[in-house]
């Protein structure tokens, strides 16, 4: 039966890009996830980045249940009891500032949607700036202000976006300039440029606190600062994506939290439904009252669902009843000082950056001339994968080969320990195999 399973995804199954395993895969449980073989592995990614409290928590299984015993779903118009539940936790435990008002839809593209859409009414602009290495999503406006994905052969994309380089403490676009000040020195480039090409018809600056996929990239606090300071000189709203910032993983409850900095929109996503399709789209009162008196609508098949709605509940009481805010910082705290003594092994090793157990290991041929080590990196983390670990790596010829490393919040000292004893024996397997090549 499994032969015929694969066979059957070979040959009916389109292939949607990234990457994909020789196996199928049948069950997950805390961190461990089996393929169709029985063979357990190390998911030191959560997932897609989304299972925060660990794969089929006992809570979210109890969530769904109760769900089937009361609604999985209902007419979008019908308000279930436990999204006005869920929004008035998201409102008194967890949002910044005045963020008081929350929608419910499926994934974070979908939020960015929301969140564009809500922009462009609110200002009447249609100009949104981004940064250089942000990923918001896979849907038409959310592909436009994405820079860290392959973006040729899709046609036009929605006109209107502008970029600003993203800060790289360890690549810095001014050479010579400090992180803070290369940061800064990139940001006021971008806004001159701006400027000069804007219309008038600014909408919103949308940014991730920690830019994720462009490889785990940690911004100063003033650049930060300095991009809300932006928007409002520009009558622009400041969106935070915080698909995987908040909700604990970077050891703060949001990342607008960490920097200081409150936005006008928040959209959230793979760490609220811890697995399942939940994501969310928060605003000011203000803000959403001039919406509804603008009419504004984003009325689906599936906004405010009720079994969803359970579940991102399950999440945030497990966070809050396990600590695992404070655990995302112990437990990171000890994986980054495991991989900073892999980097002392090994040259190739050159960065290690991150917040909490959302990390970067940057991997060069070597620390001079900092050449990013594709090869390296994709060998390694095949290799990992035969040995029992689940790595994901960015491997992008402008920004280098970084493992995003992020397992659940539940993770132990034991997994870690565990995980990085084959990283550190994939990563010396692959370097001799390589210099064996030359």
């Amino acid at each position: 039966m499994d032969a015929d399973l694969r066979d059957a995804a070979k040959e009916y199954l389109v292939r949607y890009g990234g990457d994909a395993f020789p196996n199928l895969f049948r069950s997950a449980k805390g961190t461990i996830v089996r393929d169709s073989d029985g063979r357990e592995y190390l998911d030191f990614t959560s997932g897609q980045m989304c299972a925060t409290i660990g794969h089929n928590h006992p809570a979210i299984v109890a969530a769904v249940h109760r769900a089937g015993e009361k609604a999985f779903h209902f007419f979008s118009g019908m308000i279930p009891e436990v999204v006005a539940e869920l929004a008035r936790t998201l409102a008194h435990d967890w949002l910044p500032g005045d963020l008081k008002r929350t929608i419910f839809i499926n994934t974070g593209s979908e939020a960015t949607e929301v969140a564009l859409r809500m922009a462009k009414m609110y200002t009447g602009g249609y100009e949104i700036l981004v940064l250089g290495g942000s990923w918001h999503g896979i849907t038409g406006g959310a592909s436009a202000v994405s820079m860290a994905s392959d973006r040729q052969g899709y046609g036009v994309p929605t006109p209107g976006v502008f970029v600003i380089p993203e800060p790289n403490s360890y690549r810095p676009l001014m050479p010579g300039l400090d992180e803070e000040a290369s940061a800064l020195a990139g940001l006021d480039l971008a806004l001159k440029l701006f400027d000069m090409q804007s219309t008038g018809r600014g909408a919103a600056i949308m940014v991730e606190p920690v830019i994720s996929a462009g490889g785990v990239l940690v911004p100063p606090q003033s650049f930060m600062q300095a991009l809300r300071k932006a928007a409002d000189e520009r009558g622009m709203l400041l969106i935070f994506d915080e698909a995987q910032t908040a909700f604990g993983r970077i050891g703060t409850r949001t990342g607008s939290e960490y920097f200081g900095v409150v936005p006008d929109i928040m959209t959230m996503s793979k760490t609220l439904g811890g697995g399942l399709p939940l994501a969310a789209v928060a605003t000011t009162t203000q803000i959403e009252e001039a919406l509804h008196d603008r009419h504004f609508t984003y009325y689906t098949s599936h906004v405010s669902d009720p079994l969803t709605a359970e579940v991102g509940l399950a999440v945030l009481q497990v966070i809050a009843d396990e600590h695992l805010v404070e655990r995302a910082n112990e437990m990171g705290a000890y994986l980054r000082s495991n991989l900073e003594q892999l980097q002392q092994r090994y040259e190739a090793v050159g960065d290690v950056r991150g917040l909490g157990l959302l990390l970067g290991v940057e991997l060069v041929q070597d620390r001079k001339s900092r050449a990013p080590a594709h090869a390296l990196g994709a060998l390694t983390t095949r290799k990992c994968f035969e040995k029992g670990l689940s790595m994901n790596i960015r491997r992008r010829p402008e920004r280098g080969s970084v493992w995003r490393i992020a397992p659940p919040l539940t993770v132990s000292h034991d997994e870690i320990d565990r995980a990085v004893a084959i990283l550190s024996e994939a990563l010396g397997e692959s370097l001799n195999e390589l210099r064996s090549r030359l």
